[in-house]
């Protein structure tokens, strides 16, 4: 399942439902809602708080280690580093701060 995000300010961003969720609950928003509105009022709030759980991700999720891929085993698939929530938040973070300079709200739905 997807979960569409839309302004009028910006393109849309689509994630996957379980990434969208726990973006959502970060919002103070229901992530169990399939549908819902980030007013204009609510944007700064919302890239705080978005803001804050990226650094705080960051600071509890290790570094990914690097591989040589010449020391890897031959015939071992390779394994890529997992996507951080500052990567999977970064689209949705640029379309609120899109929203709030034009003055527009941020809506989505399943």
């Amino acid at each position: 399942m997807l979960i569409t995000f839309k302004s009028r300010a910006d393109g849309d961003v689509i994630m996957f439902a379980e990434v969208a969720r726990r973006i959502l609950s970060i919002l103070g928003k229901d992530p169990a809602d399939t549908r819902g509105i980030v007013t204009v009022e609510q944007i700064p709030a919302a890239i705080a708080a978005l803001r804050a759980a990226v650094e705080e991700d960051r600071l509890n999720t290790p570094p990914a280690e690097e591989k040589d891929p010449w020391e890897q085993e031959p015939g071992t698939p390779r394994q890529a580093a997992p996507i951080s929530l500052a990567q999977r938040a970064a689209p949705l973070l640029a379309m609120l701060a899109h929203s709030l300079k034009a003055a527009t709200p941020v809506t989505w739905e399943a």
